[in-house]
């Protein structure tokens, strides 16, 4: 009988575009893999793989830990009945409550701590709360990965963690396979800059429309568009209303959502994230530089770990539409051998240092070492 290994998060589109090749790849390795999370347009996608799907149903966006705290029950039951011999957890609130549940039924469970996200900006009484939930949920898991020194650090001197518990991964990882560049030079008559993207305040969304505004007085070949989710449950979100406004104004091009991202990508010129959320390490900034698309991001956790300043891209302070403008202008006024050079090191730097194998091999590593 085939050992059982549960990956849990809090949307299936997660599991599926980020931890996918992770999947196959234990499959491939004799065990029985089981996703769960809330039931989304990828849940079904699973099983063309022969890999299992179970919904767990919870709210995303909520900050209620007593109504969260039923979370437990449910992870505590699943688990009971599919007896898993190791559980994979991403995202905050499934670290929380399924390491609960795990530790509980002292089922191995190796953590992810992929950004901490909207509640770690601002110090307040939520932020507390889950710092709290932290040190009680994580005490008794078998390994804690981090995408980023500054979040190991935190947690770790914050007391959240303990050190020997801990590891640090190279983000998600990206498919270098998958995300490739194009042979060909695009030198069109436009020059495209892309944000890739959930359509939040805190990835700077704000402040690239308005950089943008400033930069199109001047140089009116430019587009700039806007690829990923409106979300209008969380509280950071840019709703329809304001997005309309921006393509009215002739401002920005807002492509929607795609699962072909690396089309999108290897039609652009440069990819900018402005991002102050508590990044891991933006998959979008790993798959654009696989690609090998220059970058502007902020100096800033999570994505200044993508970013060489002036080797493959370029970074600009947090919350600072000016000092974005200049970057933008900077990359725009770039010979383009230049720009195609600062491209080809992204690319250099991902095959080194952020290939998915690399993280896949050390969950294998991980697993090995727990499943008994």
């Amino acid at each position: 009988m085939h050992k059982k290994i549960i990956l849990v998060a809090n949307t299936s589109w997660y599991l599926f575009n980020f931890r996918f090749n992770l999947m196959l790849h234990l499959q491939s390795l004799g065990y029985e893999v089981i996703a769960v999370a809330p039931l989304d347009a990828y849940s079904s996608r699973f099983a063309a793989q022969g890999i299992s799907f179970k919904a767990m149903s919870m709210d995303n966006k909520g900050t209620n830990p007593l109504k969260d705290s039923l979370l437990i029950l449910r992870f505590t039951r699943l688990f009971l009945s599919l007896k898993p011999a190791c559980i994979l957890s991403y995202t905050p609130k499934c670290n929380i409550y399924s390491s609960l549940a795990a530790g509980f039924l002292s089922i191995p469970i190796i953590n992810n701590v992929s950004g901490l996200g909207t509640a770690f900006i601002k110090e307040n009484l939520v932020t507390k709360i889950v710092k709290w939930l932290y040190v009680v949920s994580l005490k008794k898991s078998a390994k804690i990965f981090f995408q980023n020194n500054d979040d190991l650090s935190l947690f770790v001197d914050k007391g959240l963690v303990k050190v020997e518990l801990t590891a640090l991964l190279p983000g998600s990882g990206v498919d270098v396979q998958r995300f490739t560049p194009l042979n060909n030079s695009l030198s069109g008559n436009k020059f495209v800059f892309l944000l890739v993207a959930r359509m939040l305040k805190d990835k700077g969304v704000v402040e690239f429309v308005n950089a943008t505004r400033l930069l199109k007085a001047q140089y009116p070949h430019i587009e700039c568009q806007l690829l990923g989710f409106l979300d209008a449950k969380n509280p950071t979100a840019i709703t329809s209303e304001e997005m309309q406004a921006w393509v009215d104004e002739g401002v920005v091009n807002y492509l929607g959502v795609t699962d072909n991202v690396v089309d999108f990508l290897r039609l652009a010129d440069c990819v900018v994230l402005p991002s102050y959320y508590r990044e891991g390490v933006p998959r979008s900034l790993l798959e654009a530089a696989s690609v090998a698309k220059p970058i502007i991001t902020t100096d800033a956790v999570g994505c200044r770990e993508v970013v060489d300043e002036g080797i493959n891209g370029f970074l600009c302070e947090p919350r600072s539409m000016d000092d974005l403008k200049v970057k933008m202008e900077k990359m725009l006024l770039l010979p383009e051998a230049e720009r195609l050079q600062m491209g080809l090191k992204g690319r250099e730097k991902m095959l080194k240092q952020f290939d998915e194998k690399i993280v896949i091999k050390r969950y294998v590593e991980a697993i090995k070492r727990v499943v008994v």
